[in-house]
């Protein structure tokens, strides 16, 4: 029950932050996605609260944090949080709602307190 409360409550706040992923697309102009790792990951959901950074990602039953990778780059005074996938879950066990991955700000080298967007883009979980 409690996981489908805080399910519930993440999905609504991605909704509202949807539009710091729209805007930080924006200024990926500086950057070509060649130089990138992996492939851009669409995301369920995204949370950035608590010197963290949670994301709800699609997976066939395999996928671990070490199978993504967060890339952080700066832009003014904030931070921009592009997920890759740099390994494809081969897997046939697929997760409809997407599994959850976490990174603190300390791994992502991000200060305390900081400023953060989301640039990946949002896909909507098939109803059941």
């Amino acid at each position: 029950m409690t996981s489908k409360i805080t399910l519930a409550a993440v999905l609504a706040l991605a909704s509202l932050t949807a539009a710091c992923g729209t805007v930080s697309s924006m200024w990926s102009g500086d950057r070509a996605d060649a130089d990138l790792p992996g492939k851009l990951e669409p995301i369920h959901a995204a949370a950035i609260g608590q010197d963290q950074a949670v994301f709800w990602v699609s997976s066939n039953g395999c996928t671990s944090k070490a199978d993504l990778t967060p890339v952080v780059r700066r832009h003014r005074d904030a931070s921009v949080i592009t997920l890759r996938r740099i390994k494809e879950d081969r897997c046939d066990t697929v997760q409809p709602q997407g599994v959850e991955m976490r990174w603190s700000f300390e791994e992502l080298g991000i200060a305390p307190g900081g400023r953060v967007s989301v640039e990946n883009p949002y896909q909507v979980t098939p109803s059941a």
